[in-house]
């Protein structure tokens, strides 16, 4: 069977199949000791074959389909060179607030630059939009000049809903 991973917790992973199916997994153990260059050879967003136990609830993680991308960060484990954060991403998008609290241009810069470099597609989204006249409208209208050219760029806010679309059973509002 195949599955994406949604959780992993020490040596289980949750993996949802295509049918809605949850399974609860381990990692065989030729797979866990391959020479692999990371702490964790499995990531959330992974998609892996395993093989379900007699019980239908768990099972065992046999293969790992090759990524089409991921977010890797250095390992504070000495042991091994990396950790990957997630897998398989299709959107990146960052929450940002042009103050209370002021979300940094090199902030947003380095989460753009390692999407960029991870070639996973981002969203910025400014919120507290309702907050904002005088001197912040300009420095929100400053912030969007910058990256408005490059990225999709949405204006909400949590408080009023601007801007915010709302799920229900019946489709988007």
């Amino acid at each position: 069977m195949q599955g994406r991973v949604l959780k992993s917790t020490g040596s289980w992973y949750t993996v949802l199949t295509d049918d809605g199916k949850k399974f609860q997994c381990k990692i065989r153990g030729k797979l866990r000791l391959k020479s692999i260059k990371t702490t964790n050879p499995i990531a959330i967003g992974d998609i892996v074959n395993f093989d379900p136990e007699s019980d239908n609830a768990t099972g065992n993680i046999t293969s790992v389909v090759p990524r089409k991308n991921y977010i890797i960060r250095k390992s504070t484990n000495l042991s091994r060179e990396a950790h990957i954060i997630a897998a398989n991403i299709d959107q990146a998008m960052l929450m940002v607030t042009v103050d209370f609290p002021e979300t940094s241009l090199v902030f947003i810069d380095r989460y753009l630059a390692t999407a960029e470099a991870y070639q996973i597609p981002a969203i910025l989204i400014f919120n507290k939009v309702d907050l904002f006249d005088g001197e912040f409208e300009e420095k929100l209208n400053y912030y969007l000049s910058i990256y408005s050219p490059l990225y999709p760029c949405y204006k909400t806010s949590a408080n009023t809903g601007e801007g915010v679309a709302i799920y229900s059973n019946s489709g988007l509002s």
